[in-house]
């Protein structure tokens, strides 16, 4: 384990030092100031919707391991042992991941429009097995307000996640491109090497490879002590292709397929790590495959016509067999199989038109979704059909954007071994927008939405005819201007306030197995950025939330509340060639709950070259020092203590 301060790491905090000094001592630095201020990620200002864009830039910058480390800094977004993809999860606004099971279906994940992940795997974790390597971007939505062109039942929030194309590294022309990108960190001793292939053979043909093999060693805590992750590796591999014509190239098609597996020897079925590994351990392989075919028209003589069709199918299989001589009940638990098989096509226009003063975008769709899921020994399977319509229209007028939105599912589930049941909801909400000329504006949105009974649920005929039902509410501002305080700084400013009330509630049940059927979640979420045109930026996240248990009886906090955290960056960039970055994260103390939490503050320093000229021209050099002081603490929602200091270093190089 990696203990005391190597050169390396004493490099990479001179260089973060050096962000203090006055800018004569910083001239010495043969690097141009940008002309334009640019923090780590935009603010998203010119919406309603509580939304985040993580872009290809701060994925490579973040030097992730896994997806969930790309989000942990988006407001609202809490992480469930995030540092591995075992028994890991996404908490958003309190819903989603617990220390019980990886998903509580109210947060929503997508891949290039598959709909993956699986139910409520005992003790599993989410399964969110893929590479952030894979990826150019990543969009995260909070609450319900911008996901009902998406799916139903999504009261946290949504995770979107968007595939590299062939074209990112041709930059449009044809010829061949290659990149590779090698990676260590020394808590655990984990490398990955990640390498892609892209070839245009003309400018309408572009194909794409990625093999991305990951090798993730055992991590251990502040005071060196293993933090009860196992070892894994975890190869992934992307094709994609895009063909595009017609004469005003109004036609695309395209094709993505990606495979991410695991395999696990004599390891604990408990991936949380709460039961003092009364399961035993097991033989765990696991693998997740994402195929997308997509046609697109974007009709050259009207704007009322864009056409989207993708059929996408997710599969995802995970088998388990125990090692440690289960019997009875841990044997049905430890020795099952599990796979989830999703279908769903998609089909989606839309159509940009004018009604008087009324400036329309106006999105309507139909959506068909078939689900298997495998019937194991703990669980029972069975098939979810599902039929929706949806229908998005933001309206603007001047400042002011009206964003209605409807949705319409109807289910057919059941099984072989169980009842046929049908369900039907009507959801949506209301967005709005008002944008002063001085840069302010004023946003909020109302939302209804329901959670139509699951397939692991086939075994309860009660929870087969109760969807789970919420409401939410938001309010909000934000400020977006250049040239506030000097010429060329930027400001971008946005604060949201929420309300969630859910009820009928058929996934949570207190610590004595008493069932949970009503809830409250409601909170603040900040997200600001400042620059100069010298290059210095600032960057801010933060996020207060407060729930509770609302059932009648048994009134309690809600245990999925995150802790109250503060996260703030304090960087400086020299054009595309350097950027220096020193994080600091605060997370508050957390005592509404069962299990409370200390306060905790964490501190990471990263640093991007890119140098352009030499031998080294077209190489990106980044290091990068997570919880640079050691601090051996656990994060509050997290079932085993956080990684200690971990110096990580990656070289890529484009060719």
């Amino acid at each position: 384990m990696f203990r005391q301060m190597t050169t390396s790491a004493a490099l990479l905090c001179g260089t973060a030092l050096a962000l203090a000094l006055p800018a004569q001592a910083q001239d010495s630095f043969a690097l141009d100031p940008v002309e334009l201020g640019e923090s780590k990620r935009e603010v998203q200002t010119d919406t309603a919707i509580a939304e985040t864009v993580v872009d290809v830039e701060e994925i490579e910058d973040r030097q992730a391991a896994t997806i969930a480390e790309l989000v942990d800094s988006v407001p609202g977004v809490t992480l469930i042992n995030g540092s591995t993809a075992q028994g890991s999860g996404i908490n958003i606004r309190g819903f989603g991941a617990n220390g019980t099971y990886g998903s509580d279906q109210k947060v929503a994940f997508q891949v290039d429009g598959a709909s993956v992940g699986a139910e409520e795997l005992y003790r599993i974790g989410t399964q969110l097995f893929t590479d952030p390597e894979l990826y150019e971007e990543v969009t995260v939505i909070r609450g319900m307000a911008g996901t009902f062109e998406y799916g139903s039942g999504i009261v946290g929030g949504l995770v979107r996640l968007d595939t590299r194309d062939a074209s990112d590294f041709t930059g449009g022309v044809p010829g061949f491109a290659l990149r590779q990108t090698l990676q260590y960190g020394t808590n655990g001793d984990g490398w990955a090497s990640s390498t892609i292939l892209a070839w245009q053979p003309t400018e309408n043909m572009e194909i794409m490879g990625n093999y991305t093999y990951r090798d993730a060693g055992r991590q251990e805590d502040g005071s060196g002590n293993p933090i009860g992750q196992d070892p894994a590796e975890m190869p992934s591999w992307l094709v994609k292709g895009k063909y595009t014509f017609g004469e005003s190239r109004e036609h695309a098609i395209s094709l993505s397929f990606s495979d991410t597996t695991t395999d696990e020897r004599d390891v604990p079925y408990d991936t949380f790590g709460t039961t003092a590994g009364m399961f035993g351990n097991v033989d765990r392989e696991t693998q997740s495959r994402t195929a997308v075919l997509e046609y697109t028209y974007d009709s050259p003589t009207t704007d009322l016509i864009n056409l989207t069709a993708t059929l996408s199918y997710a599969d995802q299989q995970i088998d388990s067999q125990g090692v440690s001589g289960q019997t009875g009940f841990l044997a049905g638990v430890v020795n099952a199989d599990h796979r989830y098989e999703t279908t769903k096509l998609t089909l989606k226009n839309q159509a940009l038109f004018d009604t008087g003063a009324w400036a329309h975008d106006l999105r309507a769709g139909v959506e068909f979704t078939r689900k298997e899921r495998l019937d194991a020994s703990s669980a029972p399977g069975g098939t979810d059909e599902r039929i929706a319509l949806f229908i998005v229209d933001d309206m603007t007028w001047g400042g002011l954007t009206l964003s209605p939105a409807l949705r319409y599912e109807t289910q057919d589930i059941g099984g072989p071994l169980y009842a046929d049941y049908e369900n039907d909801a009507l959801m949506g909400g209301l967005s709005a927008r008002y944008a002063f000329g001085s840069g302010w504006a004023v946003f909020g949105s109302l939302g209804y939405t329901e959670n139509l009974p699951i397939i692991d649920d086939l075994g309860t005929p009660l929870y087969m005819t109760q969807s789970e039902k919420a409401r939410s509410y938001e309010l909000g501002l934000s400020y977006d201007r250049t040239g506030v305080f000097t010429a060329g700084d930027d400001l971008a400013v946005k604060l949201t306030a929420y309300h969630t009330d859910i009820w009928d509630i058929t996934s949570y049940t207190t610590s004595t197995m008493a069932a949970i059927t009503d809830a409250q979640m409601k909170g603040v979420e900040l997200e600001a950025a400042y620059s100069l045109a010298s290059g210095y930026y600032i960057d801010v996240n933060g996020n207060i939330a407060r729930g509770k248990n609302k059932t009648p009886g048994l009134a309690s906090d809600w245990e999925g509340t995150p802790a109250d955290q503060l996260r703030v960056t304090f960087g400086r960039k020299w054009g595309e060639r350097l950027d220096l970055s020193w994080e600091v994260v605060h997370d508050a103390k957390m005592t509404r709950s069962a299990t409370p939490s200390p306060a905790s503050t964490v501190h990471n320093l990263r640093a991007t070259w890119r140098p352009d000229t030499g031998v080294f021209d077209g190489t990106e050099i980044r290091v990068g020092l997570e919880n640079a002081f050691d601090l051996d603490y656990t994060p509050h929602l997290a079932t085993r203590p956080a990684a200690g200091r971990n110096l990580k270093l990656t070289l890529a190089r484009a060719f």
